[in-house]
């Protein structure tokens, strides 16, 4: 797993924090400096945290469990999008639906409707409904894809949350930690870092700041499915011999039987 590089992480502006004065002071530990009014990040350490998140998210991946991101201001919408669809992984980027975690029977009923309206359109069911009933469902159907449309295959609780904005995202942060579900977040100044499992101390304002974040945490879940692949196909070529050995033991009982 090739690691974050420190002259990577300043030009893409992962180093600039928020106004001195709208601090969280918890974040003291992973602030450099100050400059011009506004605090600057310990690239060293933003680094660090950044391997060592991507090694956790990665054994997640390897263990065949997945990963929930969630990102829903404008900077990150489209790159978590984009990121997480690459690997296959659920992501909400439009709105966080109260109860996304700790309602969750509740969310995969809004997914088993949005299924069930497909089902109608290409039964047949729409060929009978008026012009009127059909666009009142078609738009009941995009805003549940809207909303809904990446998480509809998630069929139980994720494993972790990975969130853009820690402070913007709280009340995903609050469920996962009510189900004990760990976090990865990227963290900026002004938010508070103690409910954060996975602190990646960074800009989460910047549009390239959070896309080489984003992609070094993919590249690591990619690692993790290719070995949990690999590991599984090298145990069933390891299978092989003995459940023929297995088949040609038994033959030979029957042989014997027979005879």
């Amino acid at each position: 797993m090739s690691k974050v590089e420190f002259q990577d992480l300043l030009d893409a502006g992962c180093h600039f924090g928020h106004l001195k004065r709208k601090w969280n002071p918890a974040m003291a530990p992973y602030i450099f400096m100050e400059r011009n009014g506004i605090h600057i990040f310990d690239l060293h350490k933003t680094a660090a945290k950044i391997d060592e998140a991507a090694a956790a998210i990665k054994q997640i991946a390897k263990s065949g469990k997945r990963i929930l991101f969630v990102a829903t201001k404008k900077q990150a919408k489209e790159v978590v999008a984009e990121r997480a669809g690459s690997v296959q992984m659920p992501y909400i980027a439009e709105r966080w639906a109260g109860g996304m975690l700790t309602n969750f029977p509740t969310i995969r009923k809004a997914v088993k409707k949005m299924t069930a309206i497909d089902k109608m359109a290409t039964d047949g069911t729409f060929d009978n409904m008026s012009k009127r009933e059909k666009l009142q469902i078609t738009r009941q159907r995009a805003k549940l894809e809207k909303n809904l449309g990446s998480i509809a295959d998630l069929n139980r609780l994720p494993a972790a949350l990975f969130v853009v904005d820690v402070m913007k995202e709280n009340i995903a942060v609050r469920e996962a930690k009510r189900l004990g579900i760990p976090v990865f977040g990227i963290v900026d100044t002004n938010s508070n870092p103690n409910d954060i499992d996975f602190v990646i101390p960074a800009n989460d304002d910047a549009t390239k700041s959070i896309d080489i974040i984003l992609k070094t945490m993919v590249e690591a879940i990619a690692e993790g499915v290719a070995e949990r692949k690999a590991e599984k196909s090298e145990s069933e070529e390891a299978e092989a011999p003995k459940e023929k050995k297995t088949r040609v033991a038994r033959k030979k009982k029957v042989d014997v039987a027979e005879a």
